[in-house]
């Protein structure tokens, strides 16, 4: 095969090593990789990675290899080391991976399916190899997997090394003919194999002790490896004792391996055992003289270097029997290498392991360092980690750094604790405040004050208590003396559902929300660096747009736009964008309503904007639905009711997508379930006043088209009187020739109390947005019937389009160069060029002009 396309970290490299091929194991593996999975399963030293390696070193495919540890049972860690593995094979789908996170629900699965779907070049094999299978324990990680392995690519083959059988379903997928097995007994050495391996070793045997040795060693890898290190050192075949594989396999390691190196490259190779990272470039550091990583390579056998990695890998084996020497080591020398494992574990964006390594170290201020690099709201796995590992914290640990106890009080809220969260925070800071003022007592106090008022700004759906500015104001007093430097913008906060936190339908919560809001963003805006910055007018916005006061809407969006963008807050921005694209689509101004989506597109290039990907789905989503797009929605936003990955506290927008989508395809039954679920959630889309208005109408709307007349005006009758104090009519006029309809009929129908005046209002103002609606797509369909007629094949050079073919076919650039014959500077030169004539953003964007435009075939 190209050895361009085996990418691995697999602990056997090609060397001067000596090893057997083994026909009869490749002639296995080579029909069994036609199934979607197989699984290597035996116990150690049975030749399984030596068996695999040896295949797919050979065999024509696309290779990455995974090595699974115990620390991939956190899924976080899990994806960190699974989105490395896919780095061997191509960035930027990694990259994609990266952003998308572990997948632990369907939802999310389906999100992580989609990038292959574009990535994964149809007439090419790809085996991904998962070693050490039998360390994965964790369900979600177990689901991701078993999802992944039976995901309908017939040209990817997943293959699991394990000791132990697979905690996943293999027995349906052996049933479906999905699963190909290769056992223990296939993985034994015949005595041919073994006389075979002995010949490659320069060894020679009389029948009588080849017969005797296989007897003994049954077959068994490992053991015939090591017997054969005993013979090779002189004992001849007369001197073979059958007794001399009845004693511990670590003595024999002892023996033959261990006591033959010098005791500073024993002490250099216990030290190694205590990390799972062996890096060239760690190792280095680890080194106490350049000369031990030379006589390392000596001991070839059981220790290769992976030119692909640039890092060495150890037979688990003599990694475990090493391990068992680690007490000999001092408790500073293996700090010390927990330091610089973890520091080089953060150089690499390895965030999880440096945490865990820094513990190990001692060193609880890098830890805490690294947790406030966290989103505000991360992931719950990844916030349990924290909290688990803060609960081993040292008390002592809590008193150097205020920033402690915040995280711990925030780590609690992340998990849905809100009464621990506050119960903490308010006995650390009576605690603190009879305290001397002192820059440390302010780090304290400041940090928990916001904790306390990113609680309220939560809280206040369900409270309706607008009060928590003054949580914010306090942290503001405490700021200036706290010698805090908050030198990055903190723009990872998540914004909700919807921008106002209003669960109640009396008139004055809104501006109450709004006005606390208000007060609060000078105080948050400064002590956390442009954190919320413009939120407020967004807010402001919201209100104006479902009041159907456009205008006001336009300007507070546009303010809220600008401030966002001048601190860097994403999400506000792109929220402000959502609601210019609704007030444009009111309008009718498709010209602008391009320009929006080109912004909203843009952000996809922002790295350090954690939910781009998500929002930007769910925005355009709401978009291609309302103008009938069907096809353009993002699949994942497709599925019926699931579980929701997205954090409660923050979102349940997608939910709002899914149930219009639903209604697109008139599956009303559907819709009616995803609603239903909306109600039994805590922090859904139903908790906000807007999302009860709108789940009600979208009842209607459903029940009118079911034939239920009765249900349906009672739900119309609930939206209306929950809508009414606040004047939010605009819910009702984007719902189009669906409210016109079920207007339309109430109208003729006395049961209904809903006022006539207000219904008729709603019957006209909805027809007037209908014909709108009308023209952007009717605009939107004429470009691409102008497109489609008359691509102009000429905008791009041959040169050009032949870039462009190779990175629609998943090229890297580096493979663009060498088919191309250009240099990388070249072909990054022409990328260039051709994203600015498509006016791209990004290669995927240039792809997808591209094909709507026919220079490139769909």
């Amino acid at each position: 095969m190209t050895k361009q396309f085996f990418h691995s970290n697999v602990p056997i490299i090609p060397g001067n090593q000596h090893y057997l091929e083994r026909p009869h194991i490749y002639r296995l593996l080579e029909k069994a990789v036609q199934s979607p999975l197989v699984t290597v399963v035996a116990g150690a030293g049975y030749g399984k990675t030596y068996g695999v390696y040896s295949f797919v070193d050979h065999y024509d495919a696309v290779t990455t290899w995974i090595q699974l540890s115990e620390r991939d049972n956190l899924g976080t860690r899990f994806w960190e080391n699974f989105v490395k593995a896919v780095g061997f094979i191509a960035q930027e789908t990694a990259a994609k991976l990266a952003v998308i996170g572990f997948p632990e629900t369907k939802r999310q699965f389906e999100r992580y399916v989609a990038v292959p779907y574009t990535d994964v070049i149809p007439n090419r094999k790809y085996i991904f190899v998962y070693d050490d299978f039998h360390l994965i324990h964790n369900e979600a990680v177990l689901r991701f997997l078993e999802r992944s392995i039976t995901t309908p690519f017939g040209n990817i083959t997943s293959i699991l090394i394990s000791r132990t059988e697979p905690e996943i379903n293999t027995l349906s997928l052996f049933a479906k003919g999905l699963l190909a097995k290769i056992t223990e007994e296939d993985l034994r050495f015949s005595q041919k194999e073994m006389i075979d391996y002995f010949h490659i070793q320069d060894i020679r045997l009389s029948p009588e002790a080849a017969a005797s040795i296989y007897r003994d060693t049954e077959g068994w890898a490992f053991a015939i490896h090591l017997t054969g290190l005993s013979l090779k050192k002189g004992l001849g075949n007369s001197d073979y004792a059958r007794s001399s594989m009845k004693i511990n396999i670590f003595k024999l390691i002892e023996r033959e391996i261990f006591f033959d190196i010098s005791p500073e490259l024993q002490r250099y190779l216990i030290k190694l055992s205590l990390i799972e990272h062996w890096s060239l470039e760690l190792l280095t550091e680890l080194a106490d003289k350049p000369e031990l990583i030379e006589q390392m390579k000596r001991i070839s056998s059981f220790i290769r270097y992976d030119v692909y990695l640039s890092a060495y890998q150890i037979h688990p084996l003599f990694l475990k029997y090493l391990s068992n020497k680690q007490s000999l080591l001092t408790d500073q020398e293996k700090r010390e290498v927990y330091r610089k494992a973890a520091v080089w574990c953060m150089k690499n964006d390895l965030k999880m392991d440096a945490m865990s390594y820094y513990e190990k170290a001692g060193n609880y201020d890098e830890i805490i360092t690294i947790a406030f690099t966290m989103p505000q709201i991360m992931p719950k796995d990844v916030a349990q980690f924290l909290l688990d590992m803060f609960d081993r914290v040292p008390e002592a640990m809590y008193s150097p750094n205020g920033g402690t106890y915040a995280l711990h009080s925030r780590l609690l809220l992340v998990l849905g604790r809100f009464h621990d969260a506050i119960e903490k925070s308010k006995a650390i800071i009576e605690q603190f405040k009879a305290l001397p003022l002192s820059p440390h007592t302010c780090r304290v106090l400041y940090g928990n004050y916001n904790v306390l008022g990113f609680i309220g700004t939560l809280q206040c759906l369900y409270t309706q208590r607008y009060d928590f500015d003054h949580y914010f104001e306090q942290a503001g007093t405490y700021y200036p003396l706290s010698g805090i430097d908050v030198s990055n913008p903190l723009n990872n906060i998540c914004i909700g559902s919807y921008i106002c936190r209003v669960g109640g339908p009396e008139k004055e919560l809104m501006e109450q929300f709004i006005g606390a809001v208000a007060r609060s963003i000078p105080f948050v805006s400064v002590n956390m660096n442009g954190c919320l910055y413009g939120y407020d007018d967004l807010a402001r916005a919201e209100l104006a747009y479902f009041r159907e006061e456009l205008d006001n809407a336009e300007k507070y969006a546009l303010t809220a736009l600008y401030k966002a963008r001048e601190k860097k807050q994403y999400e506000i921005e792109a929220r402000a964008l959502f609601y210019l694209l609704r007030v444009n689509l009111a309008f009718g101004n498709y010209d602008d309503i391009q320009d929006i989506l080109k912004q909203l597109e843009s952000q996809l290039q922002i790295t350090e904007y954690s939910n781009r990907h998500v929002l930007y789905d769910i925005i355009t989503g709401w978009f291609y639905a309302q103008i009938g797009q069907i096809s353009q929605i993002p699949a994942w936003l497709k599925n019926d009711f699931e579980a929701n990955d997205l954090h409660s506290l923050i979102h349940g927008m997608e939910s709002l997508i899914k149930i219009k989508y639903q209604l697109s395809e008139k599956r009303y039954p559907a819709a009616l379930a995803m609603m239903e679920n909306q109600y039994s959630q805590y922090g859904s889309v139903h908790a906000f006043l807007l999302g009860k208005i709108l789940l009600r109408a979208y009842e209607a709307i459903c029940r009118y088209q079911l034939k239920e007349k009765d249900k349906a005006y009672k739900a119309l009758e609930t939206a209306y009187a929950l809508s009414a104090p606040n004047g939010l009519d605009m819910l009702f006029i984007e719902l189009g020739k669906d409210m016109r309809a079920l207007a339309g009929s109430v109208l003729k129908d006395e049961a209904c109390a809903v006022p006539r005046g207000w219904l008729e209002k709603i019957n006209r103002k909805s027809v007037a947005y209908s014909k709108k609606l009308g023209m952007v797509i009717e605009k939107y369909h004429a470009q691409e019937q102008t497109e489609q007629r008359n691509p102009p094949l000429e905008v791009l050079s041959r040169r050009e389009l032949a870039i462009l073919t190779g990175l629609s076919e998943g090229l890297t650039r580096k493979e663009l160069a060498d088919i191309s014959a250009l240099s990388i500077n070249t072909v990054k030169s022409v990328i260039k060029s051709v994203y600015t004539k498509l006016n791209a953003v990004n290669r995927a964007d240039a792809i997808r002009i591209a094909t709507k435009m026919g220079i490139l075939k769909k």
